[in-house]
């Protein structure tokens, strides 16, 4: 299994920590499963919101792998007025999403899937941002909030 990038960089503990992982073979989506699971719990998400996270983390990471032509998956823990999260930023350099809207509506898909990848994976999450221009790739960020 891959190992991230960079280690993750760790300052004020373990909430501050930030780990970036590879995303160009079937292993390394394997292995952001586990990630954004082991960061789930670290931030005390009951299963189902970790199971939310790691679903969004999911689709997310295929459509970069498969759309995108690969690129990475950044994990980081943010904080806002006493609430601790996840946040997930997933960036390739593939063809950019040409249609946003029509791609982030349930059953588009540009494959064999059942089209609610994005759309799916908006839902499942808090905060759910998309950045993307035709031919430089797509960044997308999303964040879940422990409510717990």
């Amino acid at each position: 299994m891959g190992a991230p990038t960079a280690p993750a960089e760790r300052s004020g503990g373990a909430a501050s920590a930030r780990a970036t992982y590879p995303v160009r073979t079937d292993e390394d989506l394997i292995t952001v499963r586990h990630a954004v699971r082991a960061a789930t719990v670290e931030t005390g998400f009951g299963l189902v919101d970790q199971t939310r996270v790691v679903t969004a983390a999911s689709e997310l990471a295929r459509n970069a792998y498969i759309h995108g032509g690969g690129g990475t998956v950044t994990i980081e823990f943010p904080r806002n007025a006493g609430r601790r999260g996840v946040r997930l930023t997933v960036r390739d350099e593939g063809p950019g999403i040409p249609d946003l809207e029509t791609a982030l509506a349930d059953g588009f898909s540009t494959g064999s899937g059942l089209g609610h990848g994005l759309g799916g994976a908006r839902r499942l999450m808090h905060e759910f941002e998309v950045h993307t221009e035709a031919g430089r790739g797509t960044t997308i960020s999303v964040t879940r909030w422990n409510t717990q």
